[in-house]
């Protein structure tokens, strides 16, 4: 894993030269398209890929080719950003907790129980709270977030069955390994969960829940069945800790390389694919709980009330709440419902 002081001192070198390069091959005289290269961790069937291959590619076609990498094969998870200020990638669909490595006050929007729903996502996204996280992006990373992906409640989902381990508050995750991405905001969150998280690469978690080497993953249900962790784990509790979110995180100097129009229509296919995306994957919570079922696993509510209170209390006080501009999660909880 890249340690912190390691993000910083790259971050300080990519301000420090003036980075300006591009991955895009500018559009010349002679009509030659560019080059959007996109690297996620997710696989070729999940809804943020589709929303992006489906929507995003075709309304950029004009002047872009789009050319994704899946499954972590273009870039490993967690270094797509640094290769956006590398002047090596175009996109990618990046954390609150990723950015949170490079500006801590990020980890606001990796909070467990902050966001409410999908719509208070956006809401918060597009308000003029966000401006200065978005502003520091680009100052200081390269990196342009385009619009905002519902990803899903995230759920806890465990191998053992419920008779083995009934998940009722936070005490019963006690001494549970439970896979969370390697960050220190994710980390955090598994722990203010119960349990003892454990970093690991999210291509690599359904081998290590079929071995053993970890007891459960925490995924929003369209990715327990994109991924089919529903093949070798036993059990769902719907704790929904964090109404998660994506970025579409684009090249701050491809962006800059672009005119006006070209602009303009990069902007609105992002938000054409995050909407898509969005309606898909609330379509899909909304229907997967009865397949999911289907194939032997426990789906049921903890103690919400009990979740809730105990994981936003670690954060009062705490170091990952020390990054957070003052008045900022109190304008988040504005405008909710």
């Amino acid at each position: 894993m890249i340690t912190k002081l390691t993000r910083r001192a790259a971050l300080a070198s990519f301000a420090a030269l003036g980075i300006a390069a591009s991955v895009a091959t500018t559009a010349a005289a002679d009509g030659h398209k560019m080059t959007f290269s996109l690297a996620t961790s997710g696989s070729e069937t999940d809804a943020r890929s589709q929303a992006l291959a489906n929507v995003f590619a075709p309304m950029v076609s004009g002047f872009a080719d789009y050319q994704p990498g899946y499954n972590g094969t273009l870039f490993a998870q967690g270094t797509e950003l640094e290769a956006i200020a590398a002047g090596n990638l175009t996109m990618s669909i990046a954390s609150a907790q990723e950015l949170a490595q490079f500006f801590p006050e990020f980890s606001i929007f990796a909070t467990g129980y902050v966001h409410q729903d999908a719509a208070h996502q956006v809401r918060v996204f597009n308000d003029p709270l966000m401006e200065p996280f978005k502003q520091k992006a680009e100052d200081e990373l390269g990196v342009k977030l385009l619009s905002v992906m519902y990803l899903g409640r995230r759920h806890v989902n465990l191998r053992q069955t419920r008779e083995e381990l009934d998940v009722q508050t936070p005490a019963d995750l006690e001494g549970v390994n439970l896979r969370m991405p390697g960050t220190d905001a994710w980390q955090f969150l598994g722990k203010a969960l119960g349990a003892s998280p454990t970093p690991l690469a999210f291509t690599e978690v359904y081998t290590a829940l079929s071995s053993g080497a970890i007891d459960g993953q925490d995924n929003p249900l369209p990715t327990v069945v994109d991924k089919k962790f529903y093949e070798v784990t036993k059990q769902i509790a719907l704790t929904a800790h964090l109404v998660d979110l994506n970025y579409i995180a684009f090249s701050k100097a491809t962006w800059d390389s672009l005119n006006a129009e070209q602009q303009l229509t990069v902007q609105r296919a992002a938000d054409a694919a995050a909407s898509w995306g969005r309606l898909k994957q609330l379509d899909k919570e909304n229907n997967l709980a009865d397949f999911i079922r289907s194939q032997g696993v426990e789906i049921y509510t903890p103690d919400l009330a009990a979740f809730r209170e105990h994981v936003q209390a670690q954060y009062v006080g705490s170091e990952a709440a020390a990054s957070w501009p003052e008045g900022v999660l109190e304008k988040i909880n504005a405008l909710g419902n």
